[in-house]
């Protein structure tokens, strides 16, 4: 791919990387991803983020990239990483021998990071917090830490003339770009798949930081911004405010109910629990409220966070399992606890054959999950009328709890109409 032009002295350089590796050795990237760095050129060139090495990244064509814009390796000043997770930085020992007397900037908890992933003391220096950086030509980079979105070393760079915003990791997205970088040249069926893959990024990789997400957002707030250029996803030029209330709505579904739809989340061994899932969705259906069916472990957890993160009620049927918890649905639990899935309206329904255990596990599990309960319902073998009829209850119940929440989400946002 070549560089391409973002506004006046400021290129993107990214790639697209389709592997079938997984993002962070966890969630599946089946439509690819891309990794975007940029180029910001005053009197003095300064590379903002890099790639990782190796597997089709810009690490193999960044020189041609460069030359197309009249730039050779020589001529970059400053290395500015944002944020030192491999994805962005995997290049940064090979990029120190092409440019040699480039300085490397990074954030004060980045500095050692960069010595401990590549070795690298020398021309690395810490930034401070506010701190500018004047280019020339009338280009001046400033810098804001940003700790915790999502690791503790995360800065952000911003561009003072062109008020261009380098947030790395933030308001990024999966979903390998399409021969658009830009939110205002896709066509309304891409539009809607990166806000999907947007929402997906955000359950997987951001949610546990969402308090941190807001904080950064304030902190940034009286900054005029015309231009977002994350590390991964579009380049929003046309409306950069979309993308941050986006980020706003997911980062408030931490601290209160989400929208008023219902995720079922489902395994079972023999059918038992199915027959309750399918008895529960009867009630729902009664209330008309929207509902989204994943079963595990044949849905891939990225899938089930991404639905589960934007939905105020829950179901979660699954059967006892050696005393316990139904695995492939403790996976998904044990994600949802480490992520702070927290504010949800859950129903747990599900069979035991010569014993139970399950739900003892699992309220042990959500207990400090801020969930409001419906149910449980348990019952041993196969469920009998009165255990379906009382299903097909809770099931109405815990729709109509739902459907009292305000929705958040504005028409045509997170993919829906």
């Amino acid at each position: 791919m070549t560089s391409e032009k973002i506004v006046d002295g400021i290129w993107w350089t990214g790639v697209n990387v389709y592997t079938n590796d997984l993002f962070e050795g966890i969630w599946p990237i089946p439509y690819g991803v891309s990794i975007n760095s940029y180029i910001v050129k005053g009197d003095k060139v300064a590379l903002i983020d890099l790639v990782k090495a190796g597997g089709g990244g810009s690490s193999e064509n960044i020189i041609d990239q460069l030359a197309s814009i009249g730039v050779a390796m020589k001529d970059i000043s400053y290395i500015i990483l944002n944020h030192l997770e491999p994805d962005h930085t995997g290049f940064v020992a090979h990029i120190r021998e092409l440019c040699p007397t480039a300085e490397i900037l990074t954030s004060e908890r980045g500095v050692p990071l960069v010595e401990a992933f590549y070795g690298l003391k020398e021309r690395v220096r810490a930034v401070k917090d506010g701190e500018e950086l004047d280019l020339g030509g009338g280009k001046v980079l400033q810098f804001f830490y940003a700790p915790n979105v999502h690791w503790p070393e995360t800065m952000v760079t911003y561009e003072k003339s062109t008020k261009v915003l380098f947030p790395c990791d933030a308001f990024g997205s999966f979903g390998a770009l399409k021969g658009c970088i830009f939110d205002d040249t896709i066509s309304d069926d891409d539009r809607h798949f990166f806000e999907n893959e947007t929402l997906r990024y955000y359950a997987n990789i951001v949610a546990t930081f969402s308090t941190s997400v807001i904080n950064a957002i304030k902190k940034l707030g009286g900054l005029d911004i015309k231009v977002i250029a994350p590390s991964h996803g579009l380049i929003w030029r046309k409306d950069p405010k979309r993308i941050i209330d986006e980020y706003i709505r997911y980062a408030g579904y931490m601290s209160d109910y989400a929208e008023p739809e219902i995720t079922v989340i489902w395994g079972s061994m023999y059918g038992n629990t199915e027959t309750i899932m399918r008895a529960a969705l009867r009630g729902i259906a009664k209330e008309g409220v929207k509902v989204a069916i994943h079963k595990v472990p044949e849905t891939d957890a990225s899938w089930v966070l991404a639905s589960a993160w934007q939905s105020a009620g829950l179901v979660i049927a699954m059967p006892t399992y050696e005393y316990t918890i139904f695995p492939p649905v403790d996976y998904v639990l044990e994600l949802m606890k480490l992520k702070h899935f927290w504010h949800k309206k859950v129903l747990r329904i599900g069979s035991y054959g010569w014993v139970g255990g399950a739900q003892k596990h699992f309220a042990e599990k959500t207990e400090k999950m801020f969930w409001d309960h419906i149910g449980p319902l348990e019952y041993q073998g196969a469920p009998k009328a009165a255990d379906l009829e009382k299903a097909e209850q809770l099931g109405q119940e815990l729709a109509r709890e739902v459907k009292a929440i305000p929705a958040k989400r504005k028409r045509g946002a997170g993919g829906e109409g």
